[in-house]
């Protein structure tokens, strides 16, 4: 089983294709999945709470510096990158909105658990996360409107609950059963993991069962664009930790954090006030983002293996 679980959680991005080329075709079959998004969000949490260790917090609090750093990051890096990738790939006025309003998303919450996978700092992530959610009820709307010069309304405190009860509640759940139960928690072994490798498989599956007509919409103008905003987010947010002089494993942590926007997020605004042509871009960075996060766990590995073969060189 421990074999199983291991190749299971190894060859994540397999599994979220395959599943999302379904999901695609049989929408019908993933639709049911809606009722259960914050659910999986909850479990994944929880999961990762188990493996957190109490030192991970009290570091992030004897410095919140990174923290405020990284959040400024999340909100300038990807909206200024959306409103240049928009013009490189001259995109239509509908999908400039479409990007600029992904890219000035906060944090999504399946970063915490890409950063989780990739050995990252998972406190750092969550921390990240959490700030920029809490923070983007006021400055989505103000950055959509000042690039994109278009008006969205967020509602605060439902936003504000929500990531109370899927991210926090169920982080501090895991963190307090840990406590408990000390060293025995190693016997679970692979399936912590394997709990959010399955909760990212079903949120991408339903994202792309949810958004079918908007992603069939695409043309390989928008792909593109996206893949760039994506990749080039993931760069700039590696390098953002360089030149601060945060360890390796912060970097690669803020880079997940900074590539992976609440594009979710993005397409439920899009839909509810602009309509389905400017949700496309949000609807393809939701899926896309999580795949490219997904590979980068083996880009991140590879560099993890090296580090250590260096050191004992």
């Amino acid at each position: 089983m421990k074999k199983f679980l291991s190749f299971f959680n190894k060859y994540i991005a397999i599994w979220v294709i395959i599943l999302g080329v379904v999901a695609y075709i049989f929408p019908q079959l993933f639709i049911i999945f809606k009722s259960y998004i914050n659910v999986f969000f909850a479990i994944a949490m929880f999961g990762i709470g188990l493996v957190l260790k109490e030192d991970d917090y009290k570091n992030i609090i004897k410095n919140p510096w990174p923290i405020l750093f990284g959040t400024l990051c999340q909100f300038t890096i990807m909206p200024l990158l959306a409103l240049l990738t928009c013009q490189i790939f001259h995109l239509s006025e509908a999908w400039t909105i479409g990007l600029i309003l992904t890219g000035a998303a906060p944090g999504a919450m399946t970063s915490n658990i890409i950063s989780y996978l990739s050995k990252g700092d998972v406190a750092y992530s969550v921390s990240l996360t959490s700030l920029s959610t809490l923070l983007c009820p006021v400055l989505t709307p103000l950055i959509t409107l000042f690039l994109a010069g278009a008006r969205v309304q967020i509602s605060f405190w439902p936003m504000f609950f929500t990531i109370i009860w899927v991210v926090i509640v169920p982080l501090i759940g895991g963190f307090v059963v840990r406590k408990i139960i000390g060293k025995k928690i190693e016997k679970f072994g692979e399936i912590p993991s394997t709990i959010s490798v399955i909760s990212i498989i079903a949120i991408t599956s339903y994202v792309i069962a949810a958004n079918q007509k908007s992603l069939g919409m695409a043309t390989f103008g928008i792909l593109l664009a996206v893949a760039f905003h994506n990749a080039a987010g993931m760069l700039l947010g590696y390098f953002a930790g360089y030149i601060i002089k945060l360890n390796f494993i912060r970097r690669k942590t803020l880079s997940i954090e900074i590539g992976m926007q609440n594009a979710g997020l993005g397409v439920i605004l899009a839909l509810q006030y602009f309509g389905n042509e400017v949700a496309i871009p949000a609807a393809i960075f939701t899926v896309w983002c999580i795949l490219t996060a997904s590979f980068l766990v083996y880009i991140w590995a590879f560099f993890d293996k090296q580090t250590f073969i260096l050191k004992n060189n």
